[in-house]
């Protein structure tokens, strides 16, 4: 039997008792076929991109040992479950350490999403663009529609020869 990890994705939309069934279900699959060797509930946090109109998702780890044929069953009833976003299911080495997510996580639904404490900042100055990089072509107004003022020509220095 080979190691593997699987993280779900669970649609923090659905209660947290809905949620606490689906991911109970991938467990009592994981013991039923295999050998639980640690499991981690990383709570509610931010995703890097939307799925399916949902920006969080509440993570659930589970580390275990099993046959080919569970990692099937789990990626069929993981893919009709009701209130899974996402799951993947990796292969890892048995000596691999546990990695933990920083303990940070996103607020629950409907909480506030600034800081009580946080000052409104103010938009970054355009930086100026690097020497010898390209810069972002001007768009200049036809003649006609801005007409110029004449320029004056500086006089000529004294002893200076005029320009040819």
């Amino acid at each position: 039997m080979r190691e593997y990890e699987l993280v779900l994705m669970l649609d923090p939309g659905q209660d947290a008792a809905g949620r606490d069934a689906v991911a109970n279900e991938a467990k009592k699959q994981i013991e039923g076929g295999g050998t639980l060797k640690q499991e981690n509930a990383w709570g509610l946090r931010k995703m890097a991109y939307e799925i399916a109109r949902r920006t969080e998702a509440d993570y659930r780890w589970y580390r275990f040992e099993a046959p080919t044929e569970l990692l099937e069953q789990l990626d069929h009833n993981l893919k009709i479950a009701d209130g899974v976003l996402r799951f993947r299911v990796f292969k890892v080495d048995a000596d691999t350490p546990v990695t933990v997510p920083p303990p940070t996580s996103a607020p629950g639904p409907g909480a506030a999403r600034e800081r009580p404490d946080a000052e409104p900042q103010a938009a970054p100055a355009a930086a100026e663009p690097a020497e010898g990089a390209p810069q972002a072509p001007v768009a200049e107004e036809p003649a006609e529609a801005a007409p110029q003022a004449p320029v004056a020509e500086e006089p000529a220095a004294e002893g200076a020869e005029p320009a040819a």
